[in-house]
């Protein structure tokens, strides 16, 4: 990605841009709502049922928060190491990977947004 995440934590980084609220007809076609996408690379889980249960938890927590109506993109920057998760789908792993996501969609996103809305007055 060639611009600077927008959020980013331990393991992943948020790129993307917020759509003008309301949306109006002519500017980009689209649909209502976020559009996330997802980059999770074999570089950073080996495994496919590792690199399955991040997508998995991924589009889980934007559903339960999801991000302002935009183009999103969330980017695995680094795995778990896997000295301290050695299965390839463990609960351990499952939650440690959803608590970060929650952290970062729930609480760094709009923080994140809301200092760049008063930059821009």
């Amino acid at each position: 990605m060639a611009a600077a995440p927008l959020a980013q934590s331990e393991h992943f980084a948020l790129h993307g841009i917020a759509w003008p609220w309301p949306p109006e007809a002519e500017t980009l076609p689209r649909g209502p709502g976020p559009w996330l996408g997802l980059v999770v690379s074999r570089r950073g889980a080996r495994r496919a049922v590792t690199r399955n249960l991040i997508k998995r938890q991924a589009r889980a927590v934007a559903a339960l928060h999801p991000p302002p109506p935009g183009a999103w993109v969330l980017r695995l920057k680094r795995g778990w190491p896997t000295s301290e998760f050695p299965s390839a789908a463990s609960r351990a792993l499952r939650r440690a990977v959803r608590a970060e996501l929650m952290w970062l969609l729930r609480d760094r996103l709009p923080q994140r947004l809301a200092g760049l809305k008063e930059t821009d007055r």
